[in-house]
């Protein structure tokens, strides 16, 4: 038995009119905003930063989470260190080599309002891979760029462990 073309479409648009209810009940926290990412703990003053890699977290953190000029605003301190690694051996006559950058990067947030509140410490580790080639300049800028960008997901796990350490 086939069902008739009106029935068809009362029928159709009763089942789009239950799924758009049934979705619209459904809510979701983003991790950029909402009530999580307003927190005052996040209203962060940042210390100066000793690296190139430590001023590419600054940025990143003050970025997500801005910025506070308060004499009480929590102090944010990073701490960063890179490595570098060849991947893998390397038997063959291709002077291009797979290597991996790896930097770990340790944030600790100092409350400064005079409660006697323990530092908070967040220790993270991204790694990024680039290729050498044999010539000096171009093998020492691909560091750099491979460190930046380890240093940019070391700074968003980071601000991720931050997020998860306040919802708790």
């Amino acid at each position: 038995m086939s069902l008739s073309k009106p029935l068809r479409r009362i029928v159709a648009a009763g089942l789009l009119v239950g799924l758009g209810t049934a979705l619209g009940a459904c809510s979701f926290s983003p991790v950029y905003s909402g009530a999580l990412a307003s927190q005052p703990m996040l209203e962060l003053a940042y210390a100066r930063p000793n690296s190139r890699l430590e001023q590419v977290i600054y940025q990143e953190l003050a970025l997500r989470f801005g910025t506070s000029d308060a004499a009480t605003a929590p102090l944010a301190t990073v701490s960063a260190s890179s490595s570098s690694a060849v991947v893998g051996l390397s038997a063959t006559a291709n002077p291009n080599k797979l290597s991996r950058m790896t930097v770990t990067a340790t944030l600790t947030i100092t409350q400064r309002d005079e409660t006697g509140t323990a530092p908070i410490t967040f220790t993270r580790t991204a790694s990024a891979e680039y290729t050498t080639s044999g010539q000096v300049l171009a093998d020492t800028a691909a560091g750099a760029e491979a460190a930046e960008r380890a240093a940019r997901a070391a700074a968003e796990s980071l601000r991720l462990a931050m997020l998860a350490s306040l919802s708790r």
